[in-house]
């Protein structure tokens, strides 16, 4: 039996040691040279991508109207608590992974497993989302050259049409997507190709991205129409279309636009001073980039009116209504340049993500197999590529960007929990930086009442003032959870179980993040719409089946192996590839 045999116990809860998850880690040699400013700016340029882009339209048309400008404000809150969760796991295990190696060593290889499978959300089908809007700003692009593509090709085979009763209605046919699938698939071919990204070319591409935005802002501010302001909060017009449950629901879309923040987080091992730098490096990225996306939102309603904005490129359609060429031509320019940086990157990690995970045994060994000259992933690459550019030419932006931000979102949530579980199993472990605002040990009858009240301020904030009809259904999901909590927490050997207060925050609003998008789902199947449904249920059916079929059986950890190994690695993990770029050459 291998030394980083699993502990005896319940075979989906053992887990990796922090020993043997550094043992296996590549270091890349990282030293510590970053400080606050360093962080603030790597944060900007990592938080700042396709979601502002691409969402911020569909979330002002379909949910908020000008009051997505406060969407904002709540998606800020739901990543900085979370944000502060990763740096302490970074800083306690500073290795070149990500939140799957996290929740292997702290809850069990089944979260780990679960994490994994909704790594999947926030990489690949963040990719695919991408991909759409992509193609519309492309699309965009070559009109001002009177270029014209046919819709058929540019155009989801399923569609979305907004109803009166607030709901958006989904409906197959039509075309596909082709454009969008042949960005991804042009990107897939150079990473298989093995892409070296420079620091320098990283930031030019930041340069790029924040400035197209801040020339949007600038320029756009003289084409105001307050009018289109009127009214700010647009009356409830039913179930999540406008009014407050309009704004909590479009934070719920542009939740996608902070995807990456985490970068941050991950820089721990980097950082000159953690306890010190890392919480101005997440508060102060998170705080410029929402103040430029509350001012983006701001120009982009008050140029165009809010229910014209449901389309995949709405700063292009902003600026076509300006009257401006030049100056339209410039920033459609500055979108797609930037737009296919982050589908670069984006599918870099899903593929990095599976690297991981096929290594643990957890997915077949190919997604694990390098090429004998490029020294990249390079099967799992293209298996990966070609079922994210379906996914983009056969699903709309509105059904990708929430399944995205779903996915983010719970695995925020189990990333909380994990450092909660971490403190309360492993209380002495050396911790660069703690997650502030305080926290303590309590007993574990105290940790129940704690548990309860935070349900009924949960189920009491839907209730209230989201005005949810299914917080029944939800007092059901959430007692289920805490009687798997309580099982896994009762059965450890700590007297005291530690609850933190940054932590309960990332929960709960995890929670906020995923309540509305769950309960959107609910309320078009009931009416017959069951086109989300099916894909939401598919998906975790799909996931479940292949670890009850695969991962399970072959599992290393289970089995007492240690990680499969080989003799150079596939290049840093998703979250260096986007603070250091691409290195998959290893030249």
């Amino acid at each position: 039996m291998s030394a980083d045999a699993a502990p005896r116990g319940n075979r989906l809860f053992l887990r990796k040691s922090i020993e043997q998850v550094q043992r296996e880690s590549e270091t890349h040699g990282l030293k510590r040279t970053l400080g606050a400013m360093n962080l603030v700016l790597l944060g900007i340029g990592c938080i700042i991508g396709a979601g502002i882009y691409v969402m911020t339209g569909n979330a002002a048309a379909n949910f908020a109207g000008p009051a997505v400008v406060l969407s904002f404000i709540v998606a800020f809150f739901a990543c900085v608590f979370a944000g502060l969760c990763y740096a302490e796991l970074a800083s306690t295990m500073p290795v070149a992974g990500s939140a799957y190696t996290y929740s292997y060593t702290t809850l069990g290889e089944l979260f780990a497993w679960v994490m994994g499978w909704l790594l999947v959300l926030e990489y690949g089908v963040a990719a695919a989302t991408v991909a759409a809007g992509w193609s519309g700003n492309v699309v965009s692009l070559l009109a001002n050259f009177g270029v014209l593509i046919p819709a058929t090709l540019t155009t989801s085979y399923v569609q979305a049409t907004a109803g009166a009763d607030g709901l958006l209605t989904f409906v197959a046919g039509g075309g596909a997507n082709i454009l969008g699938a042949l960005g991804i698939l042009a990107v897939t071919g150079l990473l298989v190709l093995g892409v070296s990204e420079s620091a320098s070319v990283n930031n030019v591409i930041v340069f790029i991205k924040v400035g197209v935005l801040l020339l949007f802002i600038g320029f756009g501010i003289g084409f105001i129409n307050i009018e289109n302001w009127q009214p700010f909060v647009p009356a409830n017009e039913g179930g999540f279309k406008y009014g407050v449950p309009g704004i909590f629901r479009a934070a719920s879309v542009i939740f996608f636009a902070y995807v990456g923040f985490e970068a941050v987080s991950t820089a721990a091992a980097e950082a000159k001073n953690p306890q010190r730098d890392i919480p101005i490096g997440i508060l102060g990225s998170l705080i410029v980039c929402t103040v430029i996306y509350m001012l983006v939102a701001a120009v982009l309603t008050g140029v165009v009116p809010f229910r014209e904005l449901g389309v995949a490129a709405p700063i292009a359609l902003a600026v076509d209504q300006m009257g401006i060429t030049w100056f339209a031509l410039l920033i459609k320019v500055g979108a797609v340049a930037g737009l296919t940086s982050v589908m670069l990157i984006l599918t870099y990690g899903q593929s990095r993500v599976f690297y991981a995970m096929a290594r643990d045994g957890l997915l077949p060994r190919f997604f694990a197999t390098l090429h004998d000259k490029f020294r990249t992933p390079w099967i799992g690459t293209i298996v990966l590529g070609v079922i994210i550019a379906v996914t983009a030419s056969l699903l709309p932006i509105t059904i990708l960007g929430d399944l995205v931000s779903l996915g983010t979102a719970c695995a925020f949530g189990i990333v909380c929990l994990s450092v909660m579980y971490l403190r309360t199993t492993h209380p002495d472990l050396i911790r660069p930086f703690r997650v502030p605002l305080g926290g303590g040990y309590v007993t574990k009858p105290v940790m129940i009442v704690v548990a309860v009240v935070m349900a009924f301020l949960l189920l009491g904030f839907f209730r209230f003032l989201l005005e949810s009809t299914w917080t029944t259904a939800g007092a059901l999901v959430v007692v289920a959870g805490g009687l798997l909590w309580l099982a896994m927490t009762w059965r450890s050997r700590a007297d005291r179980v530690w609850i933190g207060t940054a932590p309960l925050g990332g929960i709960f609003f995890a929670a906020v993040m995923a309540g509305p998008l769950i309960e959107d789902v609910f309320r078009k199947a009931a009416t017959g719409d069951t086109i989300p449904a099916y894909i939401l249920g598919g998906y975790g059916v799909v996931g479940a089946l292949i670890y009850i079929l695969y991962g399970y059986r072959n599992s290393r950890l289970g089995k007492g192996l240690p990680q499969i190994d080989d003799d150079q690695g596939a290049g840093p993990g998703p979250a260096q590839a986007i603070v250091h770029g691409l290195d998959d050459g290893h030249a």
